[in-house]
């Protein structure tokens, strides 16, 4: 693990290619400082699903979730989607800690000035409201993989999707073709129905508000689970989303405040 042995003749150590460069080395210790660490995506915009919303006495409204891409900030004026809220972060903590940013893999909560906990709620997604805001999903189409399902899938199937922190019904307005697993090659355009062990590209469409971004951009929020009968029956990964473009939603006096600075 730490040093080499003389018991060990046989063993004459490892080398990997990586995308630095070739790597080798003899040790345990040395296969791990040869890991390559994982890049944050820190430069993309602000995405943060929010896992839930406290009102807390004498600081306000609290919602709290991971940072997935981008970064929070205090002083930030965000949007709130679907719901279409805009306010300003006034403060960002961890672990009960202040925070200058919050970067991705966070799991922060951010003080946002005048907005009730009825406004916002688990399955939002907090976005930089100047930098490619997060918007509503009138529909999207995905690449759906059939796990387990006891019968066939049609139009108008509406199973419970679990995407990021959300969980909303999802109606399978239209299946647009089958496609083989293996290739990804069309094998059938506009099937009739579906089976386990099928897949295909699928047109969604949310039964409630919804936020999702195709895997391409932002791919925790482009991946998700079919849920139905108590176990995932299905996954995919979100290739497009149609956006709806909404009137102005609510914008706090704070927002727009910070937007004139």
């Amino acid at each position: 693990m730490l040093e080499k042995t003389e018991n060990m003749p046989w063993y004459k150590g490892w080398n990997k290619e990586l995308k630095t460069g070739a790597q080798s080395g003899f040790t345990l210790v040395d296969a791990i400082d040869a890991i390559v660490p994982p890049v944050r995506p820190s430069d993309k915009a602000l995405r943060l699903p929010l896992q839930d919303v406290y009102k807390i006495g004498g600081i306000g409204t609290v919602p709290v979730g991971r940072v997935e891409t981008g970064v929070i900030k205090a002083g930030m004026v965000v949007t709130f989607a679907p719901a279409n809220v805009t306010t300003e972060v006034k403060s960002v903590e961890m672990h009960h800690e202040v925070l200058v940013e919050g970067v991705p893999g966070d799991n922060v909560g951010f003080n946002v000035k005048n907005v009730s906990v009825k406004d916002i709620r688990r399955g939002n997604v907090c976005s930089d409201s100047k930098n490619n805001p997060a918007k509503a999903a009138a529909s999207f189409n995905a690449q759906v993989i059939v796990l387990n399902h006891p019968g066939q899938i049609g139009n108008g199937y509406a199973p419970v999707l679990d995407c990021h922190t959300a969980h909303i019904a999802c109606k399978f307005s239209e299946l647009l073709e089958k496609i083989d697993r293996r290739t990804g090659k069309t094998t059938e355009e506009f099937p009739k129905f579906v089976k386990s062990g099928d897949a295909a590209i699928v047109k969604m469409i949310p039964s409630k508000p919804m936020c999702v971004e195709s895997f391409q951009e932002f791919p925790p929020l482009g991946r998700f689970a079919v849920r139905d009968m108590r176990q995932t029956v299905a996954v995919g990964v979100i290739k497009s989303v149609e956006k709806k473009d909404e009137s102005a939603g609510k914008t706090t006096k704070s927002a727009a405040k910070a937007g004139k600075k």
